[in-house]
């Protein structure tokens, strides 16, 4: 009897709740502009396997994201996924950023980008539809620090853009 506890909780419970979790789609974006360096910094960190399967689905379908077996030209589908998917507005004009690099942590890959020669901020304004085209379900948080002010947003498929004014 005390083994066929056992042989319930170690293995029967746990492949239950295995197969009622449900998965989240979620990305964080923080976005800083550091007034001295007249530079606006950017972080954006998304699930491997998501990004992969959107990439995958637009460009490439053998494409790999991993540190050791990266196909050779993730970083420029990388980009061209980022340009279409990912912009930024300064005082109502589109801004280019420069993509600094990434780097992955375990199931995260994380994004670098950089928009350098930034004056004063009156608006600002980002539009972050990344992985919306492959999951309905996606949420883009965005955190900004801008003029000392602490913002963030949680954008959506139906709701995709953030936008802050300063005086």
């Amino acid at each position: 009897m005390k083994k066929s506890k056992i042989f319930l909780l170690a293995f029967v419970i746990p492949l239950l709740m295995a197969t009622t979790l449900h998965k989240y789609y979620v990305s964080v974006t923080e976005i800083e502009y550091v007034k001295e360096k007249k530079s606006l910094q950017i972080v954006s960190r998304l699930f491997v396997d998501d990004l992969e399967t959107v990439l995958r689905k637009r460009y490439d379908a053998h494409l790999v994201l991993t540190k050791s077996k990266e196909s050779k030209d993730v970083n420029m589908y990388l980009q061209r996924y980022l340009k279409d998917k990912f912009q930024i507005k300064i005082n109502g004009k589109q801004v280019d950023y420069a993509f600094i690099g990434k780097e992955y942590e375990t199931d995260i890959v994380y994004f670098y980008l950089e928009i350098k020669n930034v004056g004063d901020i009156k608006s600002f304004e980002v539009v972050n539809t990344l992985l919306f085209d492959v999951f309905e379900d996606q949420q883009n948080i965005v955190k900004t620090n801008i003029n000392s002010q602490n913002e963030s947003f949680i954008l959506i498929p139906q709701n995709d853009k953030g936008l802050l004014n300063f005086r």
